[in-house]
């Protein structure tokens, strides 16, 4: 049987057309990958740096009189990115080999910014293990111990605690504050909108030294006269604020415009508009710049050194007394010539590290989620409403039917009296 399909003349205008289905039981083709690397970039990649390699090792070792392990390095790479361009370019055209070396580029740069940051995290980590091994560094604070006293006696958990209360003080000052001049600057506009962002552009390049110079004669000379934790949390406040307003006003400025445009012709108010809709848009943009502003102002130790005080006592409350914090305990330990104290130093520096991590990562998990991404607990809030709004308008249709059905009125077959 013929499975070709004739359209009859009076269905279409023009000649007579044949269509012939596709069969169904073809086999499917292996998906083609649209990304990743062949064997030809293989090859022109090993190949260049191989060929880099022994170039820049000759140079060094035989034909010239370089030296130098940075030398040797910097000369291997722009040596490995002429050749690869070479190899490129003899089954390429210029737009391809310039992509090729672009994207060889930002690879290296990533892979140097990837290899720098592990240095400095195994490099604090591998000088501070002696002490990190201790549990009493972590629990212990350094009230019994002194310069001589072994690894066994003391500790940093005055630092961390220090660190976590000013940091706290700060990002509660910081995030509503940024974000909300943020929001001014984007929402409101106007003269002072820009006089706002222009001030904010310039304490971005504040010195911290000044931060901590102006919080000093502002507050301890004149109101506290006593270094505290709140000071030191004052100091931070202002290193960390302008961060957060121009990064949240960079992240709010890429909100699309018809999201608000919808919002109002919907009938919201501006309020709502930026309370339900912008925010909640830009919600992972604005954990990024208040992660920003914390890892700067978490590792602040000049500001902190003019406002906190040092001491090796525990102290919870910020407002009276000196209340020190990890940068500066680390300041404080790698300044003595014992080697156990630079141990602890380098230990409280780690510990600085992984507690900046460890809030990094929080922040990510609270407001890593793009817009319209709900965790469990929320679909099934969700769910919870719809139903009790399927329920609410299943009540109001049958009592609206309710009303609309006419009584029945019963029928008396008795003849009235005034009836003739």
């Amino acid at each position: 049987m013929d499975d070709t399909l004739t359209a009859p003349a009076s269905a279409i205008d023009g000649p007579r057309r044949t269509f012939r289905p596709a069969p169904g039981d073809e086999p499917v083709g292996p998906r083609r990958r649209m990304s990743g690397a062949t064997a030809e970039d293989t090859f022109n990649l090993t190949g260049a740096l191989g060929a880099a390699l022994a170039v820049a090792t000759l140079l060094f070792g035989w034909f010239t009189p370089m030296t130098g392990a940075v030398g040797w390095a910097v000369v291997t790479y722009l040596l490995f990115v002429v050749i690869y361009a070479l190899l490129v370019a003899l089954r390429a055209t210029g737009q391809e080999v310039t992509d090729r070396v672009m994207t060889a580029l930002l690879y290296s740069a990533a892979s140097i910014l990837i290899a720098a940051l592990v240095f400095v995290v195994c490099f604090a980590v591998f000088r501070g293990l002696p002490a990190l091994v201790n549990l009493n560094s972590f629990v212990q604070t350094m009230e019994a111990a002194g310069p001589l006293e072994p690894l066994s006696v003391g500790g940093i958990a005055h630092a961390i605690v220090g660190t976590l209360i000013q940091i706290s003080i700060a990002l509660a000052i910081t995030v509503p504050l940024g974000i909300a001049t943020a929001v001014f600057m984007n929402e409101i506009g106007g003269p002072f909108a820009r006089f706002v962002r222009t001030i904010s552009d310039a304490m971005t390049a504040l010195p911290s030294i000044v931060a901590g110079l102006f919080v000093y004669s502002a507050v301890i000379q004149l109101i506290t006269h006593e270094r505290s934790g709140f000071a030191a949390s004052l100091a931070i406040t202002v290193m960390m604020l302008p961060i957060v307003i121009r990064a949240s006003d960079v992240v709010l400025r890429l909100v699309a415009g018809n999201l608000r445009e919808a919002a109002y012709a919907l009938g919201a108010s501006r309020w709502r508009t930026v309370w339900h809709v912008v925010l909640p848009t830009a919600r992972s943009g604005l954990v990024t710049a208040v992660i920003l502003g914390t890892a700067r102002g978490i590792g602040e130790t000049s500001p902190v050194l003019l406002t906190s005080g040092v001491t090796a006592y525990m102290n919870l409350n910020p407002f009276s007394g000196p209340m020190i914090s990890l940068p500066l305990q680390v300041f404080d330990f790698v300044k003595s010539p014992e080697p156990n104290m630079i141990a602890r130093g380098f230990g409280a520096a780690a510990t600085l590290i992984l507690l900046v991590l460890l809030l990094f990562f929080v922040a990510r998990v609270i407001g890593g989620r793009g817009p319209g991404q709900l965790s469990g607990r929320q679909r099934r809030a969700r769910a919870a409403h719809s139903r009790a709004d399927l329920e609410r308008i299943e009540l109001r249709r049958g009592r609206l039917d309710a009303l609309a059905t006419p009584p029945l009125v019963p029928h008396d077959s008795t003849p009235s009296k005034d009836m003739p």
